[in-house]
């Protein structure tokens, strides 16, 4: 019985340590205003967006930005398709539009809204 235990500490403790794939970065959106101005910021942190990856058709993980559009999410090594919950109607959406997450590996990935104005 407690070889059994110290088996299965030993396999949750090696469970526990194993490597965390996934991505992390911001969102930005923009054009935010219809003129741009050098020296002046175009675009801004989209809070409170909801990114969704798809794996095979199949949605695997919704993450939502921060108040600085930041986000993080565990994902499995892979290609995925990314959206936005919901889907925007105005402007061309997030790009990219796919990503790729390496194994054992918390890659960086920034996305782009494209809110429409011109």
């Amino acid at each position: 019985m407690f070889a059994a235990l110290a088996l299965a500490l030993c396999f949750a403790g090696a469970a526990a340590s194993a490597p965390v794939s996934g991505l992390h970065g911001v969102v930005m959106e923009g054009p935010i205003k219809p003129v741009c101005k050098v020296g002046e910021p175009c675009e801004k942190p989209a809070a409170g967006v909801v990114l969704q990856f798809k794996r095979a058709g199949r949605v695997v993980a919704r993450v939502k930005t921060t108040m600085k559009g930041t986000y993080r999410v565990r994902l499995r090594p892979g290609a995925y398709a990314v959206t936005t919950v919901p889907k925007r109607r105005i402007g061309t959406g997030l790009t990219p539009k796919t990503v790729r997450v390496r194994k054992a590996r918390m890659g960086r990935r920034d996305f782009h809204l494209d809110t429409g104005l011109e």
